[in-house]
């Protein structure tokens, strides 16, 4: 039996599932990571540099969210058990995270179009929400991976949720995920703002802080990878083991290496390239410790899956719109980008 004969139409879903979550966090993960930078703008050119944030996020915010919801519609159509589980045992950090999602949006839109008397001092308030739940919102989404991919999440005979709503996602190694979330955030979003302003003052503003999350993300990653060995025993038994759990490692940290030397320097191109890999290879690397499991230890894909009858066509659905949504959100960036870039010129 070939690797082809095993993709079932669960495992097609489960990776469709894994690419939105990893398109997600390289859009819109670079859109909360420009909020902590929102909120941390210091200097001189404090102002230019919350300025640079806002014209960068202001076009495709709401964009990026389609992959997210892309992710969120197949877990509840095609892993309906999952979908279940998670609700319940998780209820308290998925409903933070999708609060944490509706005010940013809100404080985003009001502290640009708010022009009735007062507004300048209305939009400082909505300007330190905007900033806070662009810090907590990563952290909360990072809980939810952490808490899912510990195993903590257990289930009776019927596949429901027996977990309390604290003890799954309330210990150690889901929040070291969630600061692990926020800093490859920030070094993503600090990394594509030194390239939207390579040759000006704002670049090099941005490559410090660039710099600064890329050892916040090295030192987390070593933190989570200590704490995985009571948080999270089976994930690590899983990227300890097999050929591939290697490569995923040697590209994470080879990746990782390299943001930071082109960095150094100043080669944004190479260093966009860089911190896009080194995401998305961290990412893998814990979908790899995950399976076969949506839900570890005792909920696989297959065992949580949709029947066929379902799956095959939200398959077909799927490449169906992907003929329109991928051409239309590429026209989306170059659009808006280069009108960006002229804007800040």
């Amino acid at each position: 039996m070939t690797w082809l004969d095993q993709l079932t139409p669960a495992l097609l879903v489960a990776g469709v599932m894994t690419a939105s979550v990893v398109l997600y966090a390289l859009t819109g993960g670079a859109d909360f990571g420009g909020g902590v930078w929102d909120l941390l703008a210091t200097g001189p050119r404090r102002k230019a540099q919350q300025r640079a944030i806002e014209r960068a996020i202001a076009p495709v915010w709401e964009a990026n969210h389609v992959w997210l919801i892309i992710a969120v519609v197949l877990l509840f159509v095609c892993f309906p058990k999952a979908y279940a589980a998670i609700g319940t045992a998780l209820h308290i950090p998925v409903t933070a995270m999708l609060v944490g999602v509706i005010l940013r949006g809100t404080a985003f839109t009001f502290r640009a179009y708010d022009t009735g008397e007062g507004a300048s001092e209305r939009a400082k308030g909505w300007t330190r929400v905007f900033a806070i739940t662009s810090t907590v919102t990563p952290v909360m989404l990072g809980v939810i991976a952490g808490a899912v991919a510990a195993g903590g999440l257990t289930l009776d005979a019927e596949g429901r949720a027996t977990t309390d709503f604290i003890s799954a996602w309330w210990a150690p190694f889901p929040f070291v995920i969630g600061a692990l979330t926020l800093a490859l955030f920030a070094q993503l979003a600090a990394v594509y703002l030194a390239l939207a302003h390579d040759g000006q003052e704002l670049a090099e503003d941005f490559r410090l802080r660039a710099l600064l999350a890329g050892g916040l993300v090295f030192i987390l990653a070593w933190v989570a990878w200590m704490a995985a060995e009571t948080g999270a025993p089976q994930l690590k038994a899983r990227l300890l083991a097999g050929h591939g759990a290697w490569v995923v490692h040697g590209i994470a940290g080879g990746a990782g290496l390299l943001g930071f030397v082109t960095l150094w320097r100043r080669r944004y191109g190479w260093a966009r390239a860089a911190v896009m890999l080194q995401t998305t290879a961290i990412l893998l690397g814990q979908a790899w410790g995950q399976h076969p499991f949506v839900l570890p230890p005792n909920l696989t894909i297959t065992a949580a899956a949709a029947p066929d009858s379902v799956l095959v066509p939200v398959l077909w659905a799927l490449l169906a719109g992907s003929v329109v949504l991928v051409p239309a959100y590429w026209a989306l960036y170059r659009v808006f980008r280069t009108a960006g870039r002229q804007a800040g010129d």
